[in-house]
């Protein structure tokens, strides 16, 4: 019976975490939760992190987030800011590497231009309607 315990532990693997394991999970990057010294830089690096949307959350920007996804993007940003890194560089990269749902200012592209253009369409076609109804008296 004592050999089968580790074997059957071994079988439900994740099933069996606890509390104090969940938080091994936290994020182990050097600056997910610490901030540069420079003052100027880490402003410039949380500037950024505001319009990043965190991957594993969607509603939240990694600013915000605490998943551990979320935590390693914010030490990649503070690392690449302290190396001297511009800010629309790193943005680049990061769209580059997870795609453009990453960033909360899309980038006007062929693939993102409908984004940009249906509002217009939408404002032109009410434009119109309006007109329409205006030239008739108000709809009577």
């Amino acid at each position: 019976m004592k050999r089968l315990l580790p074997a059957f532990l071994l079988m439900l693997g994740p099933c069996t975490a606890t509390p104090a394991l969940a938080q091994q999970e936290k994020s182990t990057a050097a600056f997910a939760y610490r901030q540069l010294d420079d003052a100027a830089k880490e402003q410039e690096a949380r500037a950024l992190m505001e319009t990043l949307r965190c991957l594993q959350c969607q509603g939240q920007s990694i600013a915000d987030s605490d998943a551990p996804i979320a935590g390693s993007m914010r030490s990649l940003v503070r690392e690449r800011i302290a190396a001297g890194e511009k800010p629309e560089a790193i943005r680049a990269w990061l769209i580059e590497r997870y795609g453009d749902y990453v960033s909360y200012a899309p980038q006007f592209t062929r693939l993102t231009w409908p984004l940009f253009a249906i509002p217009l369409v939408l404002v032109g076609l009410a434009a119109l309607l309006l007109r329409g109804r205006f030239r008739r008296g108000g709809g009577r």
